[in-house]
């Protein structure tokens, strides 16, 4: 399935302004806001620490099938698509973890 199909099944995220990527220091590693151009990916992770609690080898694999289509532009152009990026590494590598840190959006009503 491509991406924009892909998406379309996981959970909404419109109640989140971003998601912080926490490495086991408990620092924040990356942060993914909740704006154009990363709004699939905050999806996707917030998917894969609904399911594997957080983005562990196994959770690697399953986003880069998320992903679908844009893995490999991202294998072919690195940096271009930092979020498939660290899920490539980590994916390959077998070792890293991270711990996300939802931060919810806020009214202004």
């Amino acid at each position: 399935m491509a991406f924009a199909d892909n998406l379309k099944q996981l959970p909404r995220v419109s109640h989140l302004a971003a998601i912080n990527l926490l490495d086991a220091e408990g620092n924040v590693a990356a942060t993914i806001e909740n704006k154009p151009g990363q709004t699939g990916s905050l999806a996707v992770y917030n998917h894969l620490g609904q399911i594997y609690g957080a983005i562990t080898t196994d959770a690697a694999r399953k986003g880069l099938e998320l992903y679908a289509e844009h893995v490999e532009d991202a294998r072919q152009n690195p940096g271009k698509h930092p979020n498939i990026d660290r899920l490539i590494e980590i994916s390959a590598a077998g070792k890293a973890l991270f711990r996300l840190k939802h931060v919810f959006a806020t009214s202004a009503d």
